[in-house]
Order: C-alpha cells, then sequence, then structure tokens
C-alpha cells in the first residue's frame, strides 16, 4: 500500500492492440455519446418546432436515461452469462436503428419512444463496454484505458455536436440523427471484426440469477458505489441538461454560434481527458477525483449564473465546467471497475449503470421543475438549478471515501479474461493487484 502522498511507480504502457481495441471501443462510445448529447443543444428548436414545453423536453431527454437505467438493472441478472462482445454487438445495432427512429420521428410522441428505444439499446451497450474494459485491461492500466473511452466524450463535443448542429439549419432536426446511425452502421461492421471475445468471466461457478443479483446488492462496497454514482452524475447533468437551451435564450443565439461554444470545450475536454487518464495511472485516485470533482462544483455555480455574455466567454465558462466534470469520471470510473470482482463486474456495472441513468434522467425533471419561461422566452431560475448541482457534488466527494478496491486475491481473477482475449498474445499482461491507495 502506498503512504499518502506518495505516487506510484511509473504505469506500464499500452500495447498496440491494447489501443486498437481502444480505438473501437471509443468509436462505439463516441456515436453513443453523439446520440446522447445532441438532444440538448436542439432543445430551443425542438420546443418551438414540436410546440413542447420545458417539463415535455425535459422528459425527452429523461426517457433517454431512465430506460436505459431500467434495461441495465434487468441485464444486471443475466449480464455475467453472456460473452461481451455478443452483448456489445447486439445491443449496437439495436441502438443504431432506434437513433434512425429518432431521426425520422414527425411528432413529439414519437419522438419520445424513439428515445426510449435509444436509452434501452445504447444503455446495454455501454455496460458491457466498460465491463469489457474492466475485464481486459489490469489494474494500473485501467485508469488510461477508462480515460480514453470518457475522452469519446470530448470528440463528441469538437465533432459531433457542431456538425449537428450545423446540420440543422439546412436539412432539419432529424439530420443529426440519420447521419449519426449510418456511422453507427460503419462502426457496428468495425466491431465485428475487430472486437475480441471477452469470456474469462464465463467461468466463475453460477447460481440462480435472482441469487446472484442479490449478492452483488448485498455488498457494502456495491451499496457505497451505488449512491457515489446516483450524486455524482446528478450533480453534473443538472446544470448539463439545460445549458444550451439557457445560454441560447438568454443571449439569443442560434445553432451555429452555439456550435463554437461546444467545439471550444470539447477541445479543452478532450486535452484534459488524456493527461486526467494517465495522472489516474500514477497518483491515488481518490485524490485525484476531489480535487476535480471542487474544480467541478465550482464551474457550476459560475456557468448557471452568467448574464448575457460575449461567446467567448461563454465558451471559457463551459469548457471550464465540461473539463472538470468529464475529468473527474476518469478516476471515479477507475475506481467503480476496481470495486466489483470479475466474476460479478457485469452485473455491478449494469446496476450501477442503472443507478446512473436513473440520476441522468432525474436531473432534467428537476432543472425543467426549477427553470421558467418568460413572455419573452428567456429562462429563469438557472441559478438554483447550479445549487441543486453543488450541494449533490459535495454529497458525492464525501461518498467517494466509503469506495474501497476489491482484495488482491480476487482482482488477480482477470488475467483468465485476458488470456482468452484475442487479438494476440500482447493483450495478456499479468495482471497486477490495485493498490488500496488507488481509491
Amino acid at each position: 500500500m502506498l503512504e499518502p502522498g506518495k505516487t506510484r511507480s511509473p504505469a506500464p504502457r499500452l500495447t498496440r492492440p491494447e489501443w486498437a481495441l481502444l480505438f473501437v471501443l471509443m468509436a462505439i462510445q463516441f456515436t453513443h455519446m453523439v446520440d446522447f448529447v445532441i438532444i440538448m443543444p436542439l432543445g430551443h428548436r425542438l420546443q418551438n418546432e414540436l410546440h413542447i414545453s420545458t417539463e415535455q423536453f425535459g422528459l425527452v431527454v429523461a426517457a433517454y436515461a431512465w430506460a436505459a437505467g431500467i434495461a441495465s438493472l434487468l441485464a444486471s441478472f443475466v449480464m455475467d452469462r453472456f460473452d461481451r462482445k455478443s452483448v456489445l454487438l447486439t445491443m449496437y445495432a439495436g441502438f443504431g436503428l432506434s437513433t434512425l427512429f429518432c431521426g425520422l420521428a414527425p411528432d413529439y410522441e414519437m419522438l419520445l419512444l424513439s428515445r426510449t428505444l435509444a436509452g434501452v439499446f445504447g444503455g446495454l451497450a455501454s455496460v458491457a463496454l466498460m465491463a469489457m474494459i474492466g475485464d481486459v485491461f489490469p489494474p494500473d492500466k485501467r485508469g488510461r484505458a477508462t480515460g480514453a473511452v470518457i475522452s469519446a466524450f470530448a470528440v463528441a463535443t469538437i465533432l459531433g455536436l457542431p456538425v449537428g448542429l450545423w446540420l440543422t439549419p439546412p436539412f432539419g432536426r432529424g439530420a443529426p440523427f440519420i447521419v449519426l446511425a449510418g456511422l453507427s452502421a460503419v462502426v457496428w461492421v468495425v466491431g465485428m471484426v475487430r472486437l475480441p471475445e471477452v469470456r474469462g468471466h464465463l467461468d466463475a461457478p453460477r447460481r440462480h440469477p435472482v441469487t446472484e443479483f442479490l449478492a452483488v446488492t448485498r455488498e457494502p462496497n456495491h451499496r457505497w458505489g451505488f449512491v457515489f454514482t446516483f450524486f455524482l452524475v446528478l450533480g453534473t447533468f443538472t446544470v448539463a441538461s439545460f445549458i444550451a437551451p439557457v445560454m441560447m435564450a438568454t443571449n439569443d443565439w442560434d445553432e451555429s454560434q452555439l456550435a463554437w461554444v461546444y467545439m471550444a470545450a470539447g477541445s479543452c475536454t478532450l486535452l484534459g481527458t488524456g493527461l486526467i487518464g494517465r495522472l489516474a495511472d500514477r497518483f491515488p485516485r481518490l485524490i485525484l477525483f476531489r480535487i476535480l470533482g471542487g474544480g467541478a462544483l465550482v464551474m457550476a455555480i459560475v456557468v448557471s449564473n452568467l448574464p448575457p455574455v460575449p461567446l467567448f466567454v461563454a465558451a471559457l465558462a463551459v469548457s471550464g465546467f465540461m473539463v472538470f466534470a468529464a475529468g473527474r469520471m476518469i478516476p471515479a470510473q477507475a475506481m467503480m471497475l476496481g470495486a466489483a470482482a470479475p466474476a460479478v463486474r457485469g452485473a455491478f456495472m449494469s446496476l450501477n449503470t442503472a443507478v446512473q441513468h436513473l440520476a441522468t434522467g432525474l436531473a432534467p425533471v428537476i432543472a425543467g421543475a426549477i427553470l421558467t419561461k418568460t413572455p419573452d422566452k428567456k429562462l429563469e431560475g438557472f441559478w438554483m438549478v447550479g445549487v441543486v448541482s453543488a450541494v449533490t457534488a459535495v454529497v458525492s466527494l464525501l461518498v467517494a471515501g466509503r469506495l474501497k478496491p476489491v482484495s488482491q486475491h480476487v482482482e488477480a481473477a482477470p488475467a483468465t479474461s485476458r488470456a482468452q482475449t484475442e487479438p494476440v498474445e500482447e493483450m495478456q499482461p499479468t495482471s497486477s493487484p490495485e493498490p488500496a491507495a488507488a481509491v
């Protein structure tokens, strides 16, 4: 165990096959994140064209998250009984079709249904993706692997959101979703060819699914993880869900102007996540998380209290918020992956994803209930949303200290999974126990 304040020895480098795997996973996560976040900056247009209220728009955002949460909860009963690749590709195919339906939806009801289906399949694909990372990568590489996948959010913000917003005025609100569905089809084919089978977890002895489910929920460390995730995500998305509509209404911007804000913020986030991913494999993750979490708390207050400002000021504020909010997820996710034994990691991550999506769905509903639209179509009350975000962020900072890594002899088990994971022998590093100081 490392003494407090001391860093670890240099972490081993990621091999070429490991990077090849990560690029495929990043592409899947990129399309998933673009689909998830593109609805938010389109909120102003959707409210006007479909004649929906702020509360109804909040439900459109929440439907995706709630559907993903319920699906992840049900999947926790069986997630560890199938090969990770099969689950990932099956769910990703459903996600691509659901995204296409979002682009073709003619009214509010069909859009709500399509977002619900996209949430079901996209949420389960994300669970399988993160479980695969936990199975394939040893503890001393998980920070960088997790950071690489999370950086797909930044790439989605740099490329996906601006392109989607620029496509909208000439081609309509459905264009971003239709283009994204086509890109998802291409990524699916690449995944079919390049993703390895991950079956080592199937060798673990199995009990009845309900018995295993209850065992996962009874583990105190798992329960602290669920509480941690809930408040962490709630603190992010109460503010993030309405940044775009509030800024557009406050400053009278259109989608093209907002695209520049997201491009700047995404560029900063991409640089930040790359650096933070390396730091997460060198420094105690709990300390790193609390530093970044404190920064996210401050920036949530700043963003939620912005008056009408020039474009570059908004870009700086949103960039700061996104760098800290996305950055803290890297040590947080690495901590979560190390908190469950490999044999139940899929079930644990499924339940954790269900909690995450519950919070993601609840956040816009809370924010939508707080915000009010004035006669001149401005949105008031965003500062109160910032207060809610700050309070929940404080809770996550406190609860993070209760999360502990799985014992060393249990964590050594993923070597079996990696030994059965292709593409080549280079992807078979010897599993090293995760130090307790990691979290």
